[in-house]
């Protein structure tokens, strides 16, 4: 795995040793950022259902100000946090061991700033409306207002609206593809 493009383009990352975890691919990545372009610097970001961190760490290279990387593993908790000390941005990050209801939830407890952008790229067994209807319950304390959600999933999970949040884009590639919200 490498970084695609911008200050950290051509790293390499490190790479979980198992096929159990699925890495958004390069192509994906780099669709996703090129999207993002026009809106990345200086963001708040928080990459959940991390991995390998990969997806936080492109949105650091490209100009995010801020990245959080939050995954339920231990292993993975470190494989991120080796990629970002390799990288020497530490600072500019945080790595959480935590589910990510549960990482929300604590989130908002402790009343810490909103995200620009939210990616939420979990387990297909992970209860995605769950977590959708958490962010879309408490958009505020979250999202900022002009924020958005991104959602990796398989083409043939269905994803409904949770009001506030509207889907405002889909991108299909492969059978991989990325649902846009924002606050409607």
């Amino acid at each position: 795995m490498r970084v695609i493009a911008g200050k950290y383009r051509g790293r390499k990352l490190k790479s979980p040793p198992s096929i159990q975890t699925r890495p958004t691919s390069d192509r994906l990545r780099e669709t996703l950022f090129n999207i993002l372009a026009p809106r990345i610097e200086g963001t708040s970001f928080l990459d959940m259902c991390a991995g390998t961190g990969a997806v936080g760490v492109e949105a650091l290279s490209r100009g995010a100000a801020r990245v959080t990387f939050v995954d339920r593993s231990r292993e993975m908790s470190a494989l991120i946090a080796a990629n970002v000390e390799s990288l020497e941005v530490t600072e500019a990050t945080e790595v959480a061991t935590a589910e990510a209801l549960e990482f929300l939830r604590r989130h908002i407890k402790h009343q810490a700033e909103s995200f620009d952008i939210i990616f939420f790229d979990p387990p297909y067994a992970e209860d995605y409306e769950a977590v959708l209807g958490f962010i879309a319950g408490h958009a505020p304390k979250l999202l900022r207002a002009d924020g958005i959600v991104i959602v990796e999933h398989h083409k043939k999970k269905l994803l409904s609206d949770e009001p506030p949040l509207k889907r405002y884009r889909e991108l299909k590639q492969g059978d991989s593809v990325l649902s846009f919200f924002r606050v409607a």
